[in-house]
Order: structure tokens, then C-alpha cells, then sequence
């Protein structure tokens, strides 16, 4: 069975995704610098240990499963104003 790459379209080659831990130990999570989603108390630490040790892509791939909105085919790419 041929299994397909997890990124076939190469986003997660772009870095589109961060993250900030604040304080008050919340993850902040965003796209192409637009905070899209907040993680706190088991999710927040799951995320940071996950993340802890992860390559830039595998950091990128871990970001995009957490926001909920992976590989679902309809992202638009952004237009410059």
C-alpha cells in the first residue's frame, strides 16, 4: 500500500505556524501571524512537551493538528494588500 506524505501540498515547509506560552502557562497558536487558537492545562502541556524536542517541521506538523483545521483541503492562500 503506497502511503501519501502527510504535506502534499509543501505548507509546512513555509512555517505558516507559531506559538507563544504566556505566563498564566497558555499556548497561543497562530497562523501566518494571526492567533487562531488558545491551549490551556492538559492540552497547553501536552502541546509544550510534544513541542519540546521537535524539528522545525514536525514542530510545524504538531502546531496544524492542534488548531483542528489540518489537511482539509479548502485553505485560501492569503492576498497582499
Amino acid at each position: 500500500m503506497n502511503e501519501r506524505p502527510v504535506d502534499q501540498r509543501g505548507i509546512l515547509q513555509e512555517e505558516v505556524f507559531d506559538y507563544q506560552i504566556t505566563k498564566a502557562n497558555l499556548v497561543l497558536l497562530y497562523h501566518r501571524n494571526k492567533h487562531i487558537k488558545t491551549l490551556k492545562g492538559k492540552s497547553a502541556e501536552k502541546f509544550q512537551k510534544q513541542i519540546a524536542n521537535a524539528s522545525d517541521f514536525d514542530a510545524q506538523l504538531i502546531m496544524a493538528k492542534a488548531t483542528g483545521n489540518f489537511k482539509r483541503g479548502n485553505e485560501r492562500p492569503e492576498i497582499a494588500p
